[in-house]
């Protein structure tokens, strides 16, 4: 990788990138699960990734370095059976979520033509991961130029889309969240909840960043405030501008549907062009971290820099992880791998907030803060397993199987090394 830096707006770009992506698939998921509360699904989704945030500022200042989560757990767990396994998780969960916005990209891609055999869908989504496997052989500093641009044009187009379609609300479209209504906006909060991940990369662009003590906490609260009232915004806008059945039926591209009666035809293609810039950056910001930390996950496990190169490892995880999402995302339905994709990332995100609760001397943080946010996202996971136990049970065999792939893995691992196993 290259030794230059990258400054504020780079990897503010960088975390947004990876975060905004989100908006376009999980829009029709959430409203389908929350109907009109889905705004306040939004928010309450982007408060638990709030408050997580502050661990990842206390932990990314106490520790910049490529590696980001893999090295906060193995810092504060050692290198054992159960950092070794949320490492892997992880992955998988990286895995996941490229499939979710490359879904998105094919979704909306398709929708520009006048054909929607899935054909198509099927072609866009190997392209786009193929191009963005191709930008990530670049230097980190091509990536964060890359990011400030795709990310300024998408915004551009979302705050538009925003300022026009306020006119075109129909205030008796949103009506007042009933008590009984609650259950369902937390369950639709917590199956898109990935909707929000993304802001973890920042970690691993530490050591590539301009004065990384100072700019990271900036970066990290700026990055989830203004994504937090952004899909608020969006969401209320698109739920008083259609009537919720209109959006249903077209709720895997969603917003270029809503997009026509604000911003006429030429505002609908706009946005359907934002989409795909959206989760292409979105693709490229997930690709560049996991290449990142791939290279730490393989230090971990006994190899050094005379065994393999370190850039070499990067493009050995580029790729591997490449390759399975173009399996997962070619024949997985999104609303699965939302709920896959949210539970992971909960369940990591939980562990990041327990580790640094555990080091919270040598981050000089509030304690009491990451242990809420460990409490909050181990509940939020629990919500979300029942409700999918309740509506699509299989979702939950295929978390344990991840899970499960996880723990066998790392056994076999210090089984075949000889070494004692240890939690």
């Amino acid at each position: 990788m290259s030794s230059k830096k990258i400054g504020f707006w780079s990897v503010w770009a960088l975390g947004v990138g990876g975060i905004v992506g989100g908006l376009f698939p999980a829009l029709g998921v959430v409203i389908q699960i929350a109907d009109v509360g889905a705004p306040l699904a939004f928010a309450i989704a982007g408060t638990i990734a709030l408050i997580t945030t502050y661990a990842y500022a206390k932990l990314s200042v106490a520790h910049p370095c490529r590696g980001g989560t893999v090295t906060f757990l193995n810092q504060a767990f050692g290198s054992g059976l159960f950092s070794g396994t949320l490492n892997l998780l992880l992955w998988f969960s990286y895995v996941v979520m490229l499939s979710f916005y490359l879904q998105a990209f094919g979704s909306y891609g398709v929708s520009l033509f006048t054909s929607t055999q899935p054909i198509w869908k099927h072609l866009l989504i190997s392209l786009a991961i193929l191009g963005t496997t191709g930008l990530n052989l670049l230097t980190a500093n091509h990536i964060g130029k890359s990011q400030i641009w795709i990310v300024s044009f998408k915004l551009g187009i979302l705050l538009l889309f925003i300022t026009m379609g306020s006119s075109h609300i129909d205030i008796s479209r949103l009506e007042p969240v009933s008590i009984s209504s609650l259950q369902s906006i937390f369950a639709g909060a917590m199956v898109i909840f990935l909707s929000y991940e993304g802001f973890e990369l920042i970690a691993n662009a530490a050591e590539d960043l301009v004065n990384p003590k100072h700019t990271l906490p900036r970066v990290y609260y700026s990055v989830i405030g203004f994504v937090i009232l952004l899909y608020v915004l969006i969401a209320l806008v698109t739920l008083g501008a259609e009537p919720i059945e209109q959006i249903l039926a077209v709720k895997d591209y969603a917003l270029a549907e809503v997009a026509k009666p604000i911003m006429g035809q030429f505002g609908s293609v706009l946005i359907t062009v934002a989409a795909l810039f959206s989760t292409i950056s979105a693709s490229n910001a997930t690709l560049y971290g996991s290449a990142r930390f791939s290279t730490v996950i393989a230090k971990s496990r006994g190899f050094d820099g005379s065994q393999i190169n370190g850039i070499v490892q990067s493009s050995i995880g580029l790729f591997i992880t490449s390759g399975i999402t173009l399996i997962i995302a070619n024949f997985c339905d999104i609303s699965r791998i939302s709920t896959m994709g949210s539970a992971g990332f909960l369940l990591i995100f939980a562990a990041v907030n327990l580790a640094n609760a555990r080091m919270y001397r040598y981050t000089k943080s509030k304690q009491w803060i990451s242990i809420l946010g460990t409490g909050i996202c181990l509940v939020a996971l629990g919500m979300l397993i029942w409700f999918a136990l309740q509506t699509d049970p299989q979702t939950v065999w295929v978390l344990v199987f991840m899970v499960g792939v996880a723990i066998g893995i790392e056994v076999i691992y210090y089984l075949s090394k000889n070494r004692q196993l240890h939690l």
